[in-house]
């Protein structure tokens, strides 16, 4: 009995807590870079991106986890790939139908989140070797970590750079707004930055808790 109950997978919140923070996709793994880069110089852009991204993560973590075991070793890269361009098609014609200007915005990054590293890594480290419903709570995590991490770069660039955010003005007629971090190059300095605070904050927690008197290490 002993043994039966250790084969049991348990559900556990930091399958979907971790990929918000500990392991975040952008932040800490610096994964799906071109993405990240070329459509976060707007809040909204950076938003639907992360959305179509979460909505294929989750699925085809789900599907990948439910077909483990009738899959052969052999053709598991391509079975994955073939279930994650499925999900995107899914998704490129939901954002059509939502807005076709949104879709042009995107472009081809829509198309290319087919060979997004983090969808394919998810799919062969860990929804091929868990149950369905940890595999649905990582794809939903890393997801929202990555949904998270464009959204803080596109909103800092879509403010900076054009004075709005979500196409509503914030400051008065006279701002002038810095162009440049809605170029290429805005997107590595904003990258930049959120990176260096990202992990000054990760430091700077262990030290904190040594600091405190009885504190947890």
């Amino acid at each position: 009995m002993k043994g039966a109950e250790k084969a049991v997978p348990a559900i556990s919140t930091d399958d979907f807590i971790k990929g918000l923070w500990r392991e975040n996709p952008v932040f800490v793994q610096v994964l799906g870079m071109c993405p990240v880069l070329a459509v976060s110089n707007s809040a909204i852009n950076a938003l639907a991106m992360g959305l179509a991204t979460s909505f294929v993560l989750v699925l085809s973590n789900t599907l990948v986890s439910l077909l483990r075991h009738g899959v052969p070793r052999q053709v598991r890269i391509a079975t994955f790939i073939l279930i994650i361009a499925s999900f995107v098609t899914v998704v490129d014609y939901l954002i059509q139908a939502v807005s076709l200007e949104l879709h042009r915005a995107l472009g081809a990054f829509i198309s290319l989140i087919v060979v997004n590293c983090l969808i394919l890594g998810r799919a062969e480290a860990f929804a091929s070797k868990q149950s369905v419903s940890r595999s649905f709570l990582d794809g939903l995590g890393m997801g929202l970590g990555f949904t998270l991490a464009l959204l803080c770069l596109g909103a800092v660039r879509e403010i900076l750079g054009s004075g709005a955010l979500f196409g509503v003005a914030l400051f008065p007629a006279g701002f002038q707004p810095w162009t440049v971090m809605i170029l290429p190059s805005g997107g590595f300095f904003t990258l930049g930055l959120w990176l260096l605070f990202f992990n000054y904050l990760r430091v700077r927690k262990p030290a904190v808790r040594e600091a405190v008197p009885g504190g947890t290490p």
